[in-house]
């Protein structure tokens, strides 16, 4: 039985702040977030959209990614969400241990 993948992904709040998680059901857990069902961060923020994501982590990867999103800077995130793919490569390369 193949190991399921995971999406890392950053949620934009309506406040305009970004939230980092993880999930193995995107649309799914978007659809917890929005029903304020999801993490205390968002509940307070409502509704968010997804701004940016990346499928196909194995799970342990997608947790360390998700925790080095979550130690970006705003300025780095903002620029994960317009594109930049130097910046997703490194953290990739920084955060993910091998096996």
């Amino acid at each position: 039985m193949p190991e399921r993948r995971y999406t890392v992904y950053l949620l934009r709040c309506a406040d305009g702040s970004l939230y980092a998680g993880i999930t193995d059901d995107l649309a799914r857990r978007l659809a917890t977030h929005n029903a304020g069902k999801g993490a205390k961060y968002t509940r307070a923020r409502l509704p968010v959209e997804v701004a940016w994501k990346r499928g196909q982590q194995l799970p342990r990867h997608a947790r360390q990614l998700e925790y080095a999103l979550k130690a970006l800077r705003r300025a780095d995130k903002e620029r994960l969400v317009a594109g930049d793919l130097a910046l997703w490569r490194r953290l990739r390369r920084l955060a993910v241990t091998p096996l």
